[in-house]
């Protein structure tokens, strides 16, 4: 029987990451010996602390409905965080608790976009964005960046692409796919430009802020101009940080008016995130930091073997990360050749032939609006990475 579905679903694409890697899952669930450089969440267990408040949590009967944008307590721990952090001021009901990075997304695209609108999106991109600007009744203009600016978005860029019908940019930094880091200078060229467009917004995507390397500085966009600070939409949460993607939780912070959008929009869809999430989340954000340090100390030696490695293998080169946990990677060599009878002709079909004939899953750069690329996560374990790489290194090495 066919069903009658309403635009929004027709237009909505499946997730490329959550795709390739329940297919490298259906292929290990078959015996197939798969390494899997796909999904961005750390290998490492939530800290301990962090699961013993969570565990307390539901003990002391801590289960049962909060506030909407979220419990008082949790809410300040981010006042005091982005003061502490980034010498933002924020007030409580400046603050809303999510179920996730994402949800915190979702509403401020639903807050800011009309039917019509548009919102600039610098490429590469995570693949959600696009899809949550559509959701929005949005159209999203993707501006590709380039290698030789390590994948930033240029201020004449964004002067180029803002139109009549812009309402924000869309910002991530550390970015995924690709690691970049925006530098305090680069963001003030885009703050020179949004000055001159008063009607555009910043959505600013944190999420990966603590997860940067080489003792270098993460800047908020928001930090850099008072009149910007009241037109961005700070969104980040605690999934990557602390290794809690499961725990579903987010925050935001932006001016009250849309603060009290966005908890007004959540309200309807969730009535609010976990609380259980959100006594664990406290504890991650005003408990002991060593965890998050080790665990940046860990990325970043796997992050420099594997850069070292794959720069190592003949047509593939990589840029050296600043932040997250990727390796975005161009593989561009070889579209148009064949390896092991397979005909390569862009990213999708060299993640395929990679992971039929090598048994590596990787996500194809395609689904991140670049397709000279393949993504790898290096939040799996040095053995894998190690493993990993030598596949490929064997793989390519069968073009023709």
């Amino acid at each position: 029987m066919e069903h009658r579905l309403a635009k929004r679903a027709r237009m909505i694409g499946d997730s490329p990451t959550l795709a390739m890697n329940a297919r490298a899952q259906e292929m290990r669930r078959q015996g197939v010996d798969i390494i899997s450089f796909t999904v961005g969440e750390p290998d490492f267990n939530t800290p301990a602390h962090i699961g013993e408040a969570g565990i307390k949590a539901i003990k002391d009967g801590f289960t049962r409905y909060t506030a909407a944008a979220g419990i008082p307590e949790l809410r300040q721990a981010v006042v005091k965080k982005m003061k502490r952090d980034h010498g933002l001021d924020y007030k409580m009901n400046q603050i809303i608790i999510s179920t996730g990075a994402k949800q915190a997304l979702a509403n401020a695209l639903q807050v800011l976009a009309d039917d019509g609108d548009e919102v600039i999106i610098p490429a590469p991109y995570w693949v959600s964005y696009s899809e949550l600007v559509k959701l929005a009744g949005a159209t999203p203009v993707i501006v590709a960046t380039r290698e030789e600016d390590g994948f930033k978005l240029t201020p004449e860029q964004l002067e180029e692409n803002i139109t009549d019908r812009t309402v924000a940019l869309l910002l991530n930094s550390p970015n995924n796919p690709t690691g970049s880091v925006y530098t305090r200078e680069e963001l003030q060229g885009l703050v020179e430009v949004l000055k001159r467009h008063s009607a555009v917004y910043v959505i600013s995507d944190e999420v990966y802020e603590k997860l940067i390397y080489d003792g270098l500085e993460f800047v908020s966009i928001a930090q850099l101009d008072e009149e910007i600070k009241h037109r961005t939409v700070v969104v980040n949460g605690v999934s990557k940080s602390y290794a809690m993607t499961g725990w579903r939780l987010g925050y935001a912070a932006a001016d009250l008016e849309i603060a009290r959008a966005m908890g007004k929009i959540q309200s309807h869809v969730t009535s609010g995130t976990s609380s259980i999430s959100q006594k664990a989340a406290l504890e991650a954000l005003e408990g002991v930091q060593k965890p998050v340090e080790a665990m940046i100390k860990e990325f970043a030696r796997r992050r420099d073997y594997m850069v070292e490695a794959i720069n190592g293998i003949p047509g593939i080169t990589c840029i050296r990360p600043q932040g997250a946990f990727y390796i975005f990677a161009n593989v561009s060599s070889y579209f148009g050749r064949t390896i092991n009878g397979k005909k390569i002709t862009d990213s999708l079909s060299f993640a395929e032939a990679l992971l039929v004939e090598a048994k590596v899953a990787t996500v194809p750069g395609v689904a991140f609006g670049a397709d000279d690329y393949i993504r790898f996560s290096y939040a799996t374990s040095m053995e894998n990475i190690t493993g990993g790489v030598k596949r490929l290194a064997d793989f390519v090495a069968l073009a023709e």
